[in-house]
């Protein structure tokens, strides 16, 4: 299945198919000559790298340490050594072969070097294929700030491959699924409908894809985030701000984004979301530092003067934006 992201000129195909890993140098259409460097983290199996980097003559592989720990410039520096030196041009490309994190270095490394380069993405995590995958945002951490220091840098092609899922731990599809539930309480109720049955888990391919069609057409409207995108943070406000203040690997991403969401569904969905949070295994509640929360919070880039830029949702399937102070936001969590 090709789902084509029309962005003019940035425009670009995602295959979504089953077995497309081991087609991926024949799908990315990277011609012969040119150099490409795979940048995994060690956490990816071995054989999807293998696979990728052996179908090109000239190919190179950069792997970094797992988890969001690694998401930083000095992963970022090294990354771009490697190009360095091993004599990448703008004619070459990176191709991006693992979860977000690895998306985003990548991608971030191929937006900067020589000015942008071209980017590939192979996303391995059920959370790199729903979210990250799509839309060309790129971005490394500073300190505990998330996503503070990116580019937007459409990826060239995205190739999407269920079958990987079936090497992810249990945890890590749940973390998934979590930015799935997120489209679906803004974007698609047919989607968010999914979660309601007992057996989900065999409608994961159209998950995938409801899920992409639903950020697709919210990129195509608003490629860089000027006004209707910022409907995909939904969550995501309270979610990084959980996710910067509890030890490292206490919660994941997505896992957060649950947690975050619930303060903004109103009365007559909350109880809802609940329930299929809690079905797909997610948290609908945690032990946190409020003041490290409230802090953190605070420097949000969706911040803007005192206010905090947000997302409810009062009904499936639909958002509004709103704006609220961080005390305002503590006082609803």
């Amino acid at each position: 299945m090709i789902i084509p992201i029309n962005l003019g000129e940035k425009s670009y195909d995602i295959v979504l198919e089953r077995g497309a890993l081991k087609k991926a140098g024949e799908l990315l259409g990277i011609s012969d000559g040119r150099s490409v460097l795979v940048v995994t983290d060690s956490g990816v199996p071995e054989e999807y790298v293998n696979t990728v980097a052996k179908s090109f003559s000239k190919s190179y592989t950069f792997v970094f340490p797992e988890g969001e720990q690694s998401k930083n410039f000095e992963t970022y520096m090294q990354i771009c050594q490697t190009l360095c030196d091993n004599s990448f041009t703008r004619k070459d490309a990176v191709i991006a072969v693992g979860g977000g994190v690895t998306g985003d270095m990548a991608g971030f490394a191929a937006a900067t070097y020589m000015r942008g380069i071209d980017f590939y993405n192979i996303p391995t995590t059920l959370l790199s294929q729903v979210d990250s995958s799509i839309g060309g945002k790129t971005a490394i951490d500073l300190g505990k700030i998330k996503n503070i220091i990116g580019a937007f840098h459409q990826p060239k092609k995205v190739i999407i491959d269920p079958e990987v899922l079936s090497t992810l731990p249990e945890r890590h599809i749940k973390n998934g699924l979590a930015e799935c539930i997120k489209m679906g309480m803004c974007l698609d109720k047919s989607l968010f409908d999914i979660f309601t049955g007992e057996s989900y888990m065999d409608d994961i391919d159209r998950i995938i894809e409801l899920s992409l069609r639903a950020k697709k057409s919210v990129v195509e409207q608003d490629e860089k985030e000027a006004g209707l995108r910022k409907v995909l943070n939904f969550g995501h406000t309270v979610g990084h701000a959980i996710e910067a203040s509890v030890p490292f690997g206490e919660l994941y991403h997505g896992e957060c984004v649950a947690l975050g969401m619930l303060p903004f569904a109103g009365n007559g969905v909350k109880e809802r979301l609940t329930d299929v949070l809690g079905s797909c295994g997610l948290p609908v509640s945690c032990t946190v530092d409020r003041k490290k929360v409230r802090e953190i919070m605070t420097h949000d880039k969706k911040s803007v003067g005192e206010k905090i830029s947000v997302v409810k949702c009062d009904e499936i399937g639909s958002f509004y934006f709103d704006e609220m102070t961080a005390d305002e936001i503590m006082n609803l969590i």
